[in-house]
């Protein structure tokens, strides 16, 4: 008798990922995995249901595929006792076999709200963590239902295409975070612990209506699905995966077109902007932006709708301050995006 379905689709989902992170690490050329050392795949986890799912899951596959598995967890110290907390998923991921295991402490600041400061501790430490351990790869727990929602947030900020796509399967740095459970829900990772008698903890915070994505969670779409019935989340996720191609496709189109709409001394020229379809150039302008000091996660459509009038809207307007002292203005037909 073969495992619990749910189980046994947590193990496929991370046996892939495996074979694709494999499939990187050796090139065409080097057919024997003994050319180099077995890559070391670390899972991200904060003992909660998906992410323990996660490890588990690594646990078994791994080793049948020649590969190093461990993993961390971030201490966030945003609750009493969280120090204490991280130590019990160290112990859990031991008791499955992963080595190395270890748990970083972050001091997580206040710029862009709780969630955002948060989320950037816990990145810079996983960062930290694979470049100490020589790790290939970072596997994150996020499901079918994380993507859900964070498509809606996007569609809340109205940031445009880019927002909707949610979560890329593969992200980071050479590909670093990997997130298998992308076409699974919430609900199977949770059995699969609870079949497997993996212990979880659940974090308060998930049910905590401070935080935007917990009313999302708690209220926002239940509420969808009462409104519009069921496959609310499923089709919001393939949503996110449409956008995603979308969005990648004009990137690649933003980045051939760039060097037509420059002069010979680099400068963006206005009329041949202007020419160019809307998405297309504001990518362009949004490029140049990030390229002169603008902070990219600061840096919002209405930034770049401002800055897009300089071309479309011209009337003798002045210059327009954008985040990270960065200034774009107009002059004679050329478009000037330099720090201040």
């Amino acid at each position: 008798m073969g495992p619990h379905p749910a189980v046994a689709a947590i193990r496929l989902a991370v046996r892939r990922v495996l074979h694709d992170i494999l499939n990187d690490h050796h090139s065409p050329a080097e057919q024997s995995p003994h050319r180099r050392p077995s890559p070391l795949v670390l899972v991200a986890c904060s003992g909660g249901a998906d992410s323990m799912a996660l490890a588990s899951a690594l646990a078994f596959e791994a080793p049948k595929l020649g590969v190093r598995a461990g993993g961390i967890t971030v201490d966030h110290g945003l609750q009493p006792g969280s120090d204490q907390r991280a130590e019990e998923v160290v112990l859990r991921l031991r008791e499955l076999g992963l080595d190395p295991v270890e748990s970083t402490a972050v001091t997580v600041g206040r710029e862009g709200g709780p969630e955002a400061a948060a989320r950037y501790a816990r990145y810079a430490a996983l960062d930290a963590a694979a470049e100490r351990h020589g790790a290939t790869a970072v596997l994150l727990g996020h499901t079918r239902d994380d993507q859900a929602e964070t498509v809606l947030l996007g569609l809340a900020r109205g940031s445009g295409i880019r927002s909707l796509s949610g979560m890329a399967a593969v992200s980071g740095a050479d590909g670093r975070y990997r997130r298998p459970f992308l076409q699974l829900d919430r609900q199977t990772a949770r059995k699969a612990c609870m079949v497997q008698s993996l212990p979880v903890w659940d974090d308060p915070h998930n049910a905590d209506p401070a935080y935007t994505r917990s009313r999302l969670r708690q209220e926002g779409l239940p509420a969808l699905e009462k409104a519009l019935g069921k496959g609310v989340v499923e089709a919001l996720a393939r949503t996110a995966q449409l956008s995603r191609d979308d969005a990648d496709a004009l990137d690649a189109w933003a980045r051939q077109a760039e060097a037509s709409v420059r002069d010979a001394a680099g400068l963006l020229e206005c009329a041949k902007l202007y020419a160019l379809p809307p998405a297309v150039r504001r990518r362009i302008l949004r490029q140049a932006a990030i390229e002169a000091g603008a902070p990219a996660g600061s840096l919002f459509a209405r930034h770049i709708e401002e800055v897009d009038r300089l071309i479309t809207g011209w009337r003798g307007q002045g210059a327009i301050n954008l985040p990270g002292k960065v200034v774009a203005q107009r002059q004679g037909g050329r478009l000037v995006i330099r720090q201040g």
